[in-house]
């Protein structure tokens, strides 16, 4: 018989699979299409050393923030991390360890993960900080720089839809990192805003394949943060 991948709550999607000094990755750019609910459980889990592979480290008290409030983070793969003062206050005090990344040589290193892919090059970077100890070649006159793939114990998701099969539908902005890192680790555990039964999603509109994801829950509300609200002064 089947198994099914609908879990009641957060932490029941995610029971068995954490333990201390494992690699997560979370998807999400800024605050928008992050696993909230799936950040919540993990921090009430008590789990600690983490390494978590993300676009960002989310802001004080908000997404990934709150674990690194709680020091269950021991190193950060990132792009940016600008929003966060407590990172700031934890790298700077040596107490976090950060490997940063250009934008989209992260991207690629977690896609190149998800396919098998162990390593590739790329002129980003190169003769900068980000290459040092690293790998260089020349190819057809131009320079290069070795990055490893990326792949995680768990991945944490946010999708728009979902059917109970596991195929996955994002939206919009939240699209995001979130795609890639479905593919790029041993469990994959999806948050979803509408489940549906198969059948109701037109496979031409699936982001990502149910045969990546291993768990889903449904949430009854998920609040949209917006990071900086910019608006126009109203005319007089």
């Amino acid at each position: 018989m089947a198994v099914s991948k609908i879990f009641p709550d957060a932490a029941a999607a995610l029971a068995g699979l954490l333990h201390d000094d494992m690699t997560l990755m979370a998807g999400g750019f800024g605050l928008c299409g992050i696993p909230e609910a799936l950040i919540l459980a993990i921090r009430e889990s008590g789990v600690k050393g983490l390494t978590i592979i993300s676009n960002n480290a989310g802001i004080d008290g908000v997404g990934l923030g709150i674990l690194l409030e709680t020091r269950q983070v021991k190193k950060m793969i990132s792009s940016y991390v600008g929003e966060n003062a407590t990172f700031a206050k934890q790298y700077l005090a040596g107490e976090l360890e950060i490997e940063f990344n250009p934008q989209g040589t992260l991207a690629e290193r977690i896609r190149a993960g998800g396919a098998g892919i162990p390593a590739f090059f790329t002129a980003t970077g190169y003769g900068t900080q980000i290459a040092e100890g690293k790998e260089t070649r020349e190819f057809n006159g131009r320079h290069y720089v070795m990055e490893q793939g990326l792949f995680a114990d768990l991945a944490i998701i946010h999708a728009w839809k979902a059917d109970t099969e596991g195929n996955l539908v994002y939206r919009k902005t939240a699209r995001n990192f979130n795609p890639v890192i479905a593919t790029a680790a041993k469990t994959t555990v999806a948050q979803v805003e509408l489940l549906v039964e198969p059948g109701e999603i037109d496979p031409d509109h699936v982001h990502t394949p149910g045969v990546f994801v291993k768990r889903i829950v449904k949430l009854d509300h998920v609040e949209k943060r917006i990071e900086q609200r910019t608006v126009r002064k109203r005319a007089a």
